[in-house]
């Protein structure tokens, strides 16, 4: 699956649907964002049951502002609308794997539990 140019218009319905979804911050002038750009592609290719998204920093100051994005790139991952990795700089490929590993790897069901016990506390 090719990447998805996320913008305000379409970002809460990507989001906040069941399953996967991995953003890639960028923008024009970032060196390193270009240069994890095809990493990202092929990680889209390789795992087409999930959502890759880029976001345009200097397009969607909305959402870029709304997410305190300040440095870039910055790569987020998201499941089932829940925020589950946030990381500043880009990672290899061999790091983007372990990622999405990991988050297909998640009991979700214990994920929504510690939420709940969570709220609950404050």
């Amino acid at each position: 699956m090719a990447t998805i140019e996320i913008g305000k218009d379409n970002f809460k319905d990507i989001v906040s649907k069941e399953g996967i979804v991995i953003l890639h911050w960028w923008a024009d002038g970032c060196g390193p964002c270009h240069s994890f750009a095809p990493i990202f592609e092929q990680a889209s290719e390789q795992y087409p049951n999930i959502r890759f998204g880029t976001i345009a920093t200097e397009k969607e100051r909305e959402l870029t502002d709304a997410f305190a994005v300040r440095s870039l790139p910055t790569v987020m991952a998201l499941r089932d609308g829940f925020m589950l990795f946030e990381r500043v700089g880009a990672p290899s490929a061999a790091e983007l794997e372990e990622l999405i590993r990991q988050v297909l790897a998640l009991d979700m069901n214990e994920v929504r539990q510690r939420v709940v016990e969570l709220r609950a506390q404050q």
